[in-house]
């Protein structure tokens, strides 16, 4: 039984397409949902005349704010269902398996956009690697 479902958030309106059938899977199963998005580690920012406008640290406390924003808005759309929201820094497929592990996941639900088969055999997208790499299931909604 799937009690623990990570759904990975990307910045396209493309990821939320997964939300209505996580939705309907977590209701059926009594699930918990931890919605996430992962952010490359940024850089300091620099202005025009090369002053440092915000520094690396203050840049991700901004993302993280913006993150969980996003998140939030896609949270009200699960009502009735627990629902964690959390934001990580690094290599997206990388840092989705670790956060898989660490909530104990049971299934790790993406939206994908609908490329060929060749194109995804010659270069996986994130939901690719994390397929052939995750110790639980996936579900890719392709679109």
């Amino acid at each position: 039984m799937t009690k623990r479902i990570l759904v990975p958030i990307g910045a396209g309106e493309r990821s939320e397409a997964i939300v209505p059938v996580i939705s309907a899977l977590a209701h059926g199963a009594g699930s918990t949902v931890r919605l996430m998005r992962v952010f490359p580690v940024p850089d300091r920012v620099v202005g025009s005349h090369g002053r440092t406008v915000a520094y690396s640290d203050q840049e991700m406390a901004r993302l993280t704010a913006e993150g969980l924003d996003d998140l939030g808005r896609i949270e009200a759309q699960l009502d009735g269902i627990p629902v964690e929201s959390i934001v990580r820094f690094g290599e997206v497929a990388e840092e989705i398996l670790l956060e898989a592990d660490a909530f104990d996941a049971d299934l790790i639900a993406f939206a994908t956009s609908g490329h060929g088969r060749l194109r995804s055999a010659l270069a996986p997208g994130v939901a690719g690697r994390v397929a052939s790499k995750a110790p639980v299931p996936t579900l890719t909604l392709r679109g």
